[in-house]
């Protein structure tokens, strides 16, 4: 019997822990098949912070480091500089990248620091327990605003992947979710894209994914995804939001 499909090689066969409905293994899917058609496997080194993803480096069949909650850049700057030939990727969740760990993010951006950081936006805190996040929507509930989140007492979500886009060091930055096969091939390309830039050395390179978290936002793996598409989507636009070339040094 021909195989049609097989898991990528850049997986490990450790069970992963994320709920149901969850898109993180879709994005270790993603990953791990672009490194492996690109034939970066073998030298690839990944940084998982604190969060959902904490047991990632169970899950990537490369070399893996763990790092302080929102940490994950400033590791990966050390890696990226000691290890200048050899893609390096952080895979950070939006309580992580975008709160605790803001100041390392956008500075490394502004540095232009020669890595990939492949983001995941659900809108929450996950691993924590479903605490607002920066990127919460404006009437979303969660633990920490059981009412809804309002402009008046938080701010307006934060669109990371365009305040980065501000930033000269940054010559990549789209968005994508991963709600069905076409947006999922599209997720894929970015990645590839993101790593690809990376390689050519002209600077930083960032993938905002859109993930459901339906254990969090208390609805069903579909719901959950029609939610994304109705409510998130509208305020975080899918597409590029910056591609450029930064001079090669």
């Amino acid at each position: 019997m021909a195989i049609v499909y097989q898991k990528s090689k850049g997986l490990t066969d450790a069970e992963l822990h994320y709920c149901p409905g969850c898109n993180h293994g879709i994005v270790h899917k993603l990953i791990a098949e672009v490194l492996e058609e690109m034939g970066l496997l073998d030298e690839a080194i990944g940084v998982c912070p604190v969060g959902c993803s904490v047991f990632a480096y169970k899950y990537f069949n490369c070399d893996m480091q763990e790092a302080a909650h929102g940490r994950a850049p400033a590791v990966a700057t050390g890696i990226k500089r000691t290890h200048p030939t050899q893609p390096v990727f952080t895979y950070q969740g939006d309580g992580d990248l975008a709160s605790i760990g803001a100041a390392e993010i956008v500075h490394a951006a502004m540095r232009g620091e020669k890595f990939t950081t492949i983001f995941i936006n659900n809108a929450i805190y996950g691993m924590t327990g479903g605490q607002m996040a920066p990127t919460t929507l404006i009437g979303q509930k969660a633990t920490t605003c059981q009412l809804g989140r309002t402009k008046e007492q938080a701010g307006m979500p934060m669109r990371v992947s365009e305040l980065l886009s501000t930033l000269d060091g940054c010559v990549y930055a789209e968005r994508v979710c991963v709600t069905d096969i076409p947006h999922l091939n599209k997720a894929k390309k970015a990645i590839r894209k993101a790593f690809e830039k990376q390689m050519a050395g002209e600077g930083f390179t960032f993938v905002e994914v859109l993930s459901t978290c339906p254990t969090n936002w208390g609805m069903s793996p579909l719901k959950a995804k029609q939610w994304l598409m109705d409510n998130m989507v509208p305020y975080y636009p899918l597409g590029v939001i910056k591609e450029t070339s930064a001079e090669v040094k």
